[in-house]
């Protein structure tokens, strides 16, 4: 699949692309919550709890490296036979 370097730009890419799909989830608005608007933007979370989305985001990333490891490692899709690679 790649050298170490490799391996962790495609960590990394998955990471963010989860992080972005974590952070609206459990989140509640200031607007949802009925608190005054004191010149805040009414959609600005109350509390994003981001320490618990990081760490969803790192088990979350990881299962999804590992399961696209073991297909590119085990060859259960194979990327020669790709209708895009000549």
């Amino acid at each position: 699949m790649g050298g170490p370097i490799t391996l962790v730009a495609i960590y990394l890419t998955i990471w963010w692309t989860v992080l972005f799909a974590i952070l609206p989830l459990g989140t509640q608005t200031r607007a949802e919550a009925g608190l005054p608007n004191d010149g805040s933007d009414p959609g600005a979370p109350v509390d994003p709890k981001l320490k618990k989305k990081f760490f969803t985001t790192t088990w979350v990333s990881t299962i999804v490296f590992a399961i696209l490891w073991l297909v590119i490692h085990f060859k259960l899709v194979d990327l020669a036979n790709l209708p895009w690679r000549h």
